[in-house]
């Protein structure tokens, strides 16, 4: 299987919050659209500096990820952001990477979502059992 991307909608959850409780307007919610790499062995979201900058993502938390090649970094956790996909959406953290990264969906946010990986049409989607709304597992 190839690599496979998919377009994302990455929004501000703090701005979320201020637009539900009336301290904003829905034109001031923070939000980009985004080409992320969709990699089923990552378990978070991340996103790079710029990213963090644009949705004045805070930082919650420090954690330590192992990259491809078995090298490991001390990152930034963020968040809260929200994640679109398609009629999906997740709340979630991000692990921030330097400046210039590629976007990654990590496993997480795609359980979440109810989406697949389809190795034929190299994409992601939505879960063709389960098309109006996710479907979770709770055992």
């Amino acid at each position: 299987m190839g690599l496979v991307y998919a377009d994302i909608e990455l929004i501000s959850g703090d701005d979320l919050v201020l637009h539900r409780k009336g301290y904003i307007q829905e034109g001031q919610i923070k939000r980009i659209n985004v080409k992320a790499l969709v990699d089923s062995g990552a378990y978070m979201l991340a996103i790079d500096e710029n990213i963090k900058t644009q949705l004045n993502l805070q930082k919650v938390d420090e954690k330590v990820a192992e990259l491809a090649d078995g090298s490991q970094l001390r990152l930034e956790v963020v968040g809260p952001v929200e994640i679109k996909f398609e009629n999906r959406r997740a709340n979630v953290d991000a692990m921030v990477l330097p400046s210039g990264s590629e976007v990654l969906l990590g496993s997480i946010p795609m359980e979440d979502m109810d989406v697949l990986i389809d190795p034929k049409q190299q994409k992601l989607i939505v879960n063709p059992e389960t098309p109006y709304i996710p479907k979770m597992s709770l055992k």
